[in-house]
């Protein structure tokens, strides 16, 4: 199962044995696991979000800058073989970054389009 969440989470994860994957452009100092950049913002567009806060300035951005132009299925394959690498036998990833479940972030946009490519997506909670 793909998740999503923050890094404020890890410990919550990590006890439910899912493996975290950074998509963030820069992880805390602190976080030594698994990132994958591809799909962080862009510098200008994020930059230029933090300004204006337009919400639909920075989805449009995040669309056409960073998920038009990967495959979701590479994308997921290669999760694979990160967690592989990392943690033999251990399926469940969360992509994490910094934004609290309620705010405005990208990791919400990556389930969306990963939900909107055949593959099932949500914020992880406790109870689940």
């Amino acid at each position: 199962m793909i998740y999503t969440s923050y890094f404020a989470k890890l410990k919550e994860l990590e006890n439910h044995n899912i493996t975290p994957i950074s998509i963030c452009a820069k992880a805390p100092d602190w976080y030594k696991g698994l990132q994958y950049k591809q799909l962080a913002p862009k510098y200008g567009f994020f930059m230029e979000w933090k300004k204006n806060h337009d919400n639909n300035y920075y989805i449009e951005h995040f669309q056409s800058e960073v998920l038009d132009g990967m495959d979701a299925v590479e994308v997921v394959l290669n999760f694979s073989k990160m967690v592989h690498g990392f943690n033999v036998g251990e399926n469940d990833i969360a992509l994490i970054c910094y934004e609290k479940s309620s705010d405005f972030c990208h990791r919400h946009l990556v389930a969306e389009w990963l939900n909107q490519n055949g593959f099932k997506c949500e914020e992880w909670r406790i109870n689940l």
